[in-house]
């Protein structure tokens, strides 16, 4: 008798389940929270040069950051004319000198942001981004170090370790006296995100039936969702950027109840010899189910669950590479997690750049990750290769087509975010889709391998998001470029891959490779 047999005894997705998710689900609003809030801490708002000179007419003081040459180019931009009187234009002959007194910054919007606090505009201004690589870079960091803690200590104590590093120092960085303790806190607030989720998700998995697996991990993505609209009502009420770095970070407190609540996982108990334990856990899931174990039913029986495997060829991640069908799939696996979570990210932290009302932008996009998640669960099922290729084609399509909408159109600034807004539906699909697709494209032996670097390729992706609009120096419309075409190479990869939709999974090398697998790899046998 296996674990999920046990779970089909007691209750794949009961009350005691139904509970769980509660508690796995609540923290996801947070985490969105921490995420996103880049988009309005570290906003830049309107500013101008404080010349030190003054000038009769007040038209003249206006945003001259924000000024470009005659030919379009912003080299100039952070540059001011030396005489304001006579100014037309950069490059029409003026003498110019770089902004030497500050900066004043509109508080129309925001009352006060990292930038403006710390002055992150012109030859500073790409600390913003990078600022925001390094917390991504956190998550990488946290899913391999916490990651490998779990497995040896537990997903419950990790979580718990985890929820408390994230309120600690989220709170700590509004208190950051300079931009690089702030970046080195939201570093380890990144580390602990990666704690949560993967956890989360994983503890939530092991405690839930087969059947109601795929339906109950979207129940997390959903209150991430909800997290991204809330974040733009909370980010609406303060505009100071110290206070709403409290704001998402303070509530985190109330989670030291999850001391009390929050249940072990019985599978990892059973795994690491600690039948006793899991078998109260499991009695007391059943109870809760209202579907009590049988009293001739003991631990001695339930040891068997999860019994010492058999002896058998160790495998690792160069396994993912040896062999030609097996090479093919999971490059094209990692690319799929890389591509959907740069552009993910890509556009989600960059809703600036849009034109509109930063807060209205926020909560639309938010509101699409709903409909983008629910769809997916009336195609998945029809077929998963199909599903991951359309999502990310119309993704794709929708960020490629802002290229070409002319400047100076009338709506440009409307339909430049409905085709945004139309390329995160695509994404956030594809997205949803990925975490299941890839864990049934790799087989048993070698499927936590395959999905652990292809968690890496995600996060590294992540890392490279904010870094995008660094390609702005070259032409304003390079990131929204490569935003189109990433997802567009990686739909056309999935036709290479096969529909694992209503099939076996495979369990072995053998099983992907058949008969094409090399004879001379002689630890391994093709199945002809």
């Amino acid at each position: 008798m296996n674990f999920d047999e046990i779970l089909r005894l007691i209750g794949g997705f009961g009350k005691f389940q139904k509970i769980l998710y509660v508690w796995i689900c609540v923290p996801q609003i947070f985490l969105a929270f921490h995420m996103l809030v880049s988009v309005f801490t570290g906003a830049v708002p309107p500013h101008v040069c404080q010349t030190g000179k003054s000038s009769a007419n007040s038209q003249l003081f206006f945003n001259l950051s924000l000024l470009y040459t005659s030919d379009g180019h912003p080299d100039l931009s952070c540059k001011i004319p030396e005489n304001l009187s006579s100014i037309v234009a950069f490059g029409d002959g003026h003498p110019t000198e770089r902004c030497q007194g500050g900066w004043e910054y509109s508080k129309e919007i925001f009352e006060s942001t990292i930038v403006t606090e710390w002055d992150l505009v012109c030859d500073r201004a790409s600390l913003n981004n990078i600022g925001s690589s390094f917390y991504m870079f956190g998550l990488l960091v946290g899913a391999i170090v916490f990651g490998t803690l779990a497995d040896k200590y537990g997903r419950r104590i990790i979580i718990l370790i985890s929820l408390s590093i994230q309120a600690v120092f989220g709170c700590a960085a509004a208190f950051a006296p300079n931009f690089y303790v702030y970046t080195a806190l939201r570093f380890i607030v990144g580390t602990s995100i990666s704690g949560v989720i993967m956890n989360a998700f994983v503890l939530g998995t092991e405690w839930t039936g087969p059947k109601e697996r795929m339906l109950a991990g979207l129940l997390t993505d959903y209150f991430f969702g909800f997290g991204y609209i809330i974040l733009a009502g909370v980010a609406y009420l303060v505009r100071d950027w110290r206070k709403l770095q409290l704001a998402i970070s303070m509530p985190g407190f109330i989670f030291v109840f999850y001391i009390w609540v929050l249940p072990r996982s019985a599978r990892w108990l059973m795994a690491n010899g600690r039948e006793e334990e899991a078998w109260e856990l499991i009695q007391k899931a059943a109870e809760i189910n209202g579907n009590p174990l049988t009293k001739d039913m003991d631990v001695s029986k339930t040891c068997n669950i999860e019994g010492k495997p058999e002896e058998k060829k160790k495998h690792s991640f160069i396994d993912l590479v040896r062999t030609p069908t097996m090479r093919k799939r999971s490059l094209i696996i990692f690319y799929l997690w890389f591509a959907n979570v740069l552009v993910y990210y890509g556009l989600s932290l960059n809703i600036s750049s849009f034109g509109m009302n930063i807060y209205l932008t926020q909560m639309i996009f938010g509101l699409v990750e709903m409909p983008a998640r629910t769809i997916i669960l009336f195609t998945i099922n029809r077929s998963r290769k199909f599903s991951q290729l359309a999502f990310l084609a119309v993704g794709g399509v929708a960020c490629l087509l802002t290229v070409f909408i002319p400047s100076g159109m009338k709506d440009q600034t409307l339909i430049k975010t409905a085709l945004a807004m139309t390329g995160k539906f695509g994404i956030t699909a594809s997205l949803s889709i990925i975490y299941v697709y890839s864990a049934e494209v790799f087989p048993t032996v070698i499927r936590q391998n395959g999905i652990g670097i292809g968690s890496m390729c995600a996060r590294t992706g992540g890392v490279l998001a904010p870094m995008l609009y660094f390609l702005k120096s070259f032409s304003p419309h390079v990131p929204m470029l490569l935003c189109g075409l990433c997802p567009l190479l990686g739909s056309v990869l999935t036709l290479l891959l096969p529909d694992t939709a209503n099939k076996a999974l495979p369990d072995t090398i053998e099983d992907v490779e058949g008969c094409n697998l090399s004879e001379k790899n002689s630890s391994l046998k093709p199945m002809c």
